[in-house]
This record gives structure tokens, sequence and C-alpha cells, in this order.
């Protein structure tokens, strides 16, 4: 998250190419990443590896002699996620998680379909068969009157509510 804020802003900090570098060396072997690999994981999480592409896209458009070795990195991550058709078991093709097709607003730290479809759009990645899954998803979860709803609301503290769950969501459908 931190890489994508400081990057997104032009932070005039040196330190964001050691951070940058950071991200990187924590790829994972199946192309994801998982902050909690220092514990032992073996298989990249959905959620840490969103924040790593969001954070090393921003990066790479902030500092475009970057591009190279940065877009293969993305593209690795790209591929874990895609591999799981971006919010399913790569084993069951099950949802991994019935919160990742919640559509929650803001998302914070986790992930989900239409995060995970919005960050593909966003870089312009090339489409994939493998995105047909969450696209029928964001589909189906259109209500008749065009909008989408806000599934579920924002967990952990919060102040206010930036839209009611269950409501049309100005946010879900920007």
């Amino acid at each position: 998250m931190i890489l994508a804020l400081l990057a997104y802003f032009h932070y005039p900090d040196e330190r964001i190419h050691d951070v940058a570098a950071y991200v990187v060396s924590q790829q994972m072997l199946d192309g994801g990443w998982n902050c909690e690999s220092y514990k032992g994981a073996t298989h990249s999480s959905f959620h840490t590896t969103m924040l790593a592409l969001e954070g090393l896209y921003e990066y790479q458009c902030t500092y475009p002699e970057k591009k190279k070795k940065i877009t293969q990195v993305r593209e690795w991550g790209h591929e874990f996620l895609l591999k799981h058709r971006l919010y399913k078991s790569h084993s069951t093709g099950k949802v991994f998680d019935s919160k990742m097709t919640s559509m929650p607003f803001p998302p914070r730290w986790r992930c989900d379909f239409i995060r995970a479809l919005d960050y593909f759009c966003a870089c312009d990645a090339p489409r994939d068969e493998r995105m047909s899954d969450a696209i029928e998803l964001l589909q189906i979860k259109q209500k008749k009157d065009g909008l989408w709803p806000m599934n579920s609301g924002m967990s952990g503290r919060k102040f206010f509510d930036l839209e009611q769950a269950g409501q049309p969501s100005r946010w879900n459908t920007l």
C-alpha cells in the first residue's frame, strides 16, 4: 500500500526504490506475494498479491525507466491471479472466499473480483479468457436500474459509513 501511495503522489524520497526492490524480492515461486511468507507460507495470497501489483504499477508509472524490469515481475503476478480466475481456488475452481465476491468500498487491504478487474483495466492488461468468470459475476450483480449495490460495508474501525450496504453504490457503479 505504501509503495502505491508514495509512487502515485510522487513522494520525493529515493528510498522508494528500496521499497520497490523489497516488494520485487518477496515475489513467491507461484508468481504472487504473501505477507506471511516470513512465517513459512508457500502459496501466495490474493490480498497481498493485489497490493504488490498496485504498488509496482504505480511505481512503474512514476519511474518509467524501471518499466522493463517491473513489467516482467507484474506479468508473473498477473499469471497468479489469472490462474485463479481472479477470485477462485486454482485446485477446486470454487470461490476461494465469499468476501471476494462482495464488492466492498473502500476495499482497504482486501482483494475482491472487482478490484482485480479494475486493476487489470487500469494497467491496460490484455483481455484474457480467465477474466470471464469475474466479468460475468460483475454483470450478474448489476441491478435492473443499471447500478451496482454496495454488497457489504467496510469492516474494521471506521468513523462514518460512505454508503449503506445493500443500497445502490455510486462507488461500485463508477
